[in-house]
């Protein structure tokens, strides 16, 4: 990047000093030519100065295609980053309901950075050399255009100052009608259903209204000055001319110098004008590249991390606090500690908004933790890489999306190197493989968006052979059953009971009873606080005994405040 930039320079440079060809081939020719009568002057003149002006052509092709090539590099050097934020925004910050901006904020930086606007910077550190040529044509010429620069750049900075809010109020405004388009997207069958699609169409109109309006704004004034500016250099090229008139008549200046004054005073103006011109382009590339910055600062690049050994001995959680991400700090869950075993299953239950959901997604580092650590082989979370912790964490949340792809491409987690029979093995982990050769298409079956292809318990099925895709050491199940059918919680349990022989440890939240024969462990929740963690029999028994004596003024020290559950599920 830095020697395109150098390489740009350097043309830049030649360029402008090229840029003077025009005014002193026409000083010769009508300050030499003319009085001589010389056609072989002329003709020599002429051949020297179209290749000048063919070498100067050729090289402003290579300068707007380095500028393009340049241009490409800062996207590709980007877009793994601003993936990343449109990926994990929603875990970390609040994006105003448009995903997509920070693309958007890069497309906004590659236009520009490919389009007229950076020529105008190159070419504005030369504008000296035509200040100089101008004075050494003559005094008034050189002063002429010097004010008028002087002019055109308070315009710049004035129009600068009167756009910045509404060039921001506009990408706020866009935002907000792009949010209310991916609400009633994604609320389609709402829509329909309880006829509020005039009523959502209206919200839309209101905010596309706003953004056209925050747009034409912007465009008013950009547009004031812009016209401004061009009146000023056509005034002041004309006015150029006037005064090399004046001039001949008083002596000082020869005929051939007034064409080649008014060039060069046009060639003096034009960045400046250029740069008015581009000025709503670059302040949309400022803003946009400040809005990335905030946003990489909340995903900084991952540093290389020593390997650890894949995890086989426990799962410890210490002292855990853990609140949504991306917005106001609300905790969830609160001050959770307990250990499980290589070979363990632990069921967790508990009412709804109890915080177990929350509790299994800072299990698999989905949500950060807010205090405490939770650890594998006494290993917290963030001392793996996010792609090796992956090969030792397989997760299933409620809502069982998948990516547009095949069937095999989801269960490998999009890794396009995957071990076919990996694939596979996993799919009769879950037992969902009889079902995938089943469709039409097997494991090529193509899956969209969300997986809709797919019934609820086949994309539940689907997801949990996902989870157990290369047999992680954690197995974490956010209600895998809600869907599924006698079947299915069959094709659960035996899940459970593999992961349980080969070692693993798995963590379901589960509201029927399906389960309760492979559990090892209970931990039932409530209010974010764990009211009970122990054994699977000793805590059924004591919750039994409090359910049957509610006001049993003596609790059973295993079971602490077992008398406030409400528990959702049979169990």
């Amino acid at each position: 990047m830095r020697r395109a930039l150098i390489g740009t320079a350097i043309i830049s440079l030649v360029l402008n000093v090229l840029g003077l060809t025009g005014p002193f081939f026409m000083l010769q020719v009508y300050d030499r030519v003319i009085p001589s009568k010389s056609v072989p002057t002329l003709v020599v003149l002429s051949v020297f100065a179209l290749l000048l002006f063919v070498f100067s052509g050729l090289l402003d092709v290579l300068r707007t295609r380095i500028l393009a090539r340049f241009a490409g590099i800062v996207d590709s050097s980007l877009t793994e980053r601003v993936f990343a934020v449109i990926a994990g925004g929603p875990l970390k910050l609040k994006l105003g309901g448009d995903i997509l901006k920070p693309a958007q904020d890069l497309d906004q930086i590659r236009l520009f950075l490919a389009g007229p606007g950076p020529v105008t910077f190159f070419d504005l550190p030369w504008l000296p050399v035509y200040l100089v040529a101008c004075f050494f044509l003559h005094p008034a010429i050189g002063w002429l255009a010097t004010g008028t620069l002087v002019l055109l750049l308070l315009l710049n900075f004035a129009a600068s100052w009167q756009t910045r809010k509404p060039t921001s109020e506009q990408a706020a405004q866009l935002s907000n009608r792009n949010a209310v388009g991916e609400d009633a997207s994604r609320n389609a069958e709402i829509l329909v259903a309880l006829g509020m699609h005039s009523r959502a169409a209206a919200r839309w109109n209101e905010t596309a209204d706003a953004a056209s309006e925050a747009q034409r704004r912007t465009g008013d004034i950009a547009g004031l000055y812009s016209g401004l500016s061009k009146t000023i250099r056509q005034v002041v090229q004309s006015a150029s001319l006037g005064l090399g008139a004046y001039l001949v008549v008083e002596g000082s200046l020869s005929g051939g110098a007034i064409i080649a004054g008014s060039i060069i005073v046009a060639r003096a103006l034009a960045p400046v004008e250029q740069l008015v011109a581009n000025w709503r382009g670059l302040l949309s590339a400022q803003q946009a590249w400040k809005r990335l910055n905030r946003a990489f600062a909340a995903f900084p690049a991952e540093e290389a991390r020593t390997a650890l050994p894949a995890p086989s001995r426990s799962l410890s959680i210490e002292g855990v606090y853990v609140g949504p991400p991306g917005g106001a700090q609300r905790i969830t869950v609160q001050n959770v500690s307990f250990r499980l075993e290589a070979g363990t299953v632990l069921g967790i239950i508990g009412p709804s908004a109890s915080g177990k959901s929350s509790l299994v997604r800072a299990l698999t580092g989905a949500w950060p933790v807010l205090r405490g650590k939770v650890c594998l082989d006494g290993a917290s979370l963030d001392q793996w890489s996010a792609e090796a912790r992956s090969r030792h964490v397989g997760y299933m949340p409620q809502q069982s999306d998948f990516f547009t792809g095949t069937i095999a491409e989801n269960i490998a987690r999009l890794d396009r190197d995957a071990d076919h029979a990996a694939i596979v093995a996993a799919a009769k982990a879950a037992g969902a493989h009889e079902m995938i050769v089943g469709l039409p298409e097997g494991y090529e079956t193509r899956l969209g968006a969300g997986g809709e292809t797919l019934s609820a318990g086949q994309r539940q099925r689907a997801a949990l052979a996902r989870a157990l895709y290369g047999d992680p050491f954690l197995v974490v199940l956010d209600e895998p059953n809600s869907n599924l059918d006698a079947e299915g919680e069959q094709a659960l349990a035996a899940a459970l009971r593999g992961v349980k022989a080969r070692g693993g440890i798995a963590v379901v939240v589960a509201h029927r009873d399906s389960v309760l024969a492979v559990l090892d462990r209970l931990l039932i929740m409530d209010q974010g606080a764990v009211k009970a963690f122990g054994p699977r029999d000793e805590i059924l028994k004591a919750l039994a005994q409090a359910r049957q004596t509610p006001q049993t003024p003596q609790r059973p020290a295993s079971a602490p405040a077992l008398t406030v559950i409400e528990n959702e599920g049979q169990v």
